[in-house]
């Protein structure tokens, strides 16, 4: 056992050139492969109690299983939303913005931003009083009506609809309030206003609020087809009676509304290997769907109003990673983006450890080998008769070099090399000690 102990040592310390080798390539490994993804983001939301804030929350709660800090950032809504995702030095790296705003932004802002898909539909709904006659856009054009405050989605989509009906906003009569949210459905709810748009999920509380009301009722769009062909941001949705409230039978009947959608948007910020983690949080909030979304529909890569992320199109096409299927998304990551040069590292991994054989091979016989080198020499002297005078002085050298190569330690499969060279120095011993009696001797001389 001692001897295979000591066999074993001599192999690990004839071969310790390795390790600085291997330590190089590990740090190249390290300096070279692209950074793991961070544990945190911030993600601009929108106003308290509105319906990005709920769908933020949820998501946030998902991410954070996976260890996963989402830091939520307030706003006033999409536009804002956008703003910040495009300052110069951005706040935030994700945001959820209403499709169709970014028709609003020029072609250099909009390569700035790339997109992981939508969430969710946010539909627009018309609330007027009943008693009131609505069969076209135009007959909204005398009514006290709320399109939304400047800059909110609210407004983006109510300017588009009636953009589309030639009415443009130096049009718009003096009547007309540019409000929303909670203070627009105050106003009308108290009879102040006539008519508002709205935008939000079906089960938004302002929404549930106003569908509520005895005294409201919602409009529909007859022309959705013709809509929805000139704004593709825009799709159809059927609400069926009683959807929105059972009880108050809201609406009444079947109606069909059109509906942007809830989009994450990520800026140049946002690191790419991000996307499959939180589309699959996002995926996870929306398992069970919602009054209009079916289970598993969203989030979708469509519409694409923006470029689609190459990560997130990966995801929409394949699921998520592999090993992400497995792992908890730290584990995996990091997994990741080392497997990636595992390939090149063993390329040259192989045919280093294949070199080990040969060089250990070759460093314990040089421990042997180089003893002949003196050996050779003092064999060809005795050839050419050229010794030195001063035997003794050659054989106590050779002597001293036999003391110390009983002192050498090479492996077991390496001792008959080693004896082999102590039978060689002995021979040269011997025939340098019958050298010197040959010449004490008078009379005989060396041939």
């Amino acid at each position: 056992m001692r001897r295979v102990l000591n066999d074993l040592k001599i192999m690990l310390l004839a071969n310790l050139w390795i390790v600085p080798v291997l330590a190089a390539l590990i740090g190249a490994v390290f300096y070279f492969v692209a950074p793991p993804p961070p544990m945190h983001a911030r993600m601009a939301t929108g106003p308290e109690g509105g319906g990005y804030r709920v769908f933020a929350e949820k998501l946030q709660e998902e991410l954070s299983k996976q260890g996963f800090r989402l830091e939520l950032v307030p706003s006033t809504g999409s536009r804002e939303n956008l703003e910040r995702l495009l300052a110069d030095d951005p706040s935030v790296e994700l945001a959820l913005v209403q499709s169709g705003l970014e028709r609003q932004l020029n072609a250099a802002d909009n390569a700035r931003l790339q997109s992981l898909g939508a969430v969710y539909q946010e539909p627009l709904w018309l609330f007027y009083r009943t008693g009131i006659t609505l069969d076209r856009i135009a007959d909204l054009l005398p009514l006290r009506l709320a399109v939304g405050s400047a800059g909110s989605g609210t407004h983006a989509a109510t300017a588009a609809i009636l953009s589309a009906n030639a009415i443009n906003p130096e049009q718009y009569p003096l009547h007309w309030h540019t409000s929303g949210g909670s203070k627009a459905a105050a106003a009308l709810m108290a009879g102040e206003l006539d008519a508002a748009f709205v935008v939000g999920p079906a089960e938004n509380a302002l929404v549930q609020q106003l569908a509520a009301h005895p005294a409201l009722a919602l409009a529909t769009f007859r022309r959705a087809a013709a809509y929805e062909a000139r704004l593709p941001f825009l799709t159809r949705v059927a609400v069926g009676e009683g959807l929105l409230n059972l009880a108050q039978n809201s609406p009444r009947q079947d109606i069909v509304t059109l509906s942007p959608v809830a989009m994450l948007i990520v800026n140049q910020a946002f690191h790419p290997g991000l996307a499959p983690l939180i589309l699959q949080a996002a995926r996870e909030v929306m398992k069970s769907g919602t009054l209009l979304d079916k289970a598993g529909a969203y989030p979708s890569a469509e519409p694409r109003t923006l470029t689609l992320s190459s990560d997130a199109e990966h995801y929409y096409s394949n699921g998520l990673p592999l090993l992400q299927r497995y792992l908890p998304f730290r584990i995996a990551s990091l997994a990741d983006r080392y497997i990636i040069l595992l390939i090149p590292l063993l390329v040259v991994l192989i045919p280093l450890f294949k070199a080990v054989g040969p060089l250990y091979r070759w460093r314990i016989r040089a421990r042997i080998y180089r003893w002949y080198k003196y050996l050779r020499e003092i064999d060809r002297q005795l050839d050419a008769g050229t010794l030195p005078e001063r035997l003794d002085a050659e054989v106590e050298r050779l002597e001293q070099l036999e003391d110390k190569l009983a002192k050498v330690d090479v492996p077991l499969s390496y001792s008959n090399e080693l004896y082999e060279l102590h039978v060689h120095l002995r021979y040269v011993i011997e025939r340098l000690q019958a050298l010197q009696k040959r010449r004490a001797t008078p009379g005989e001389t060396v041939g």
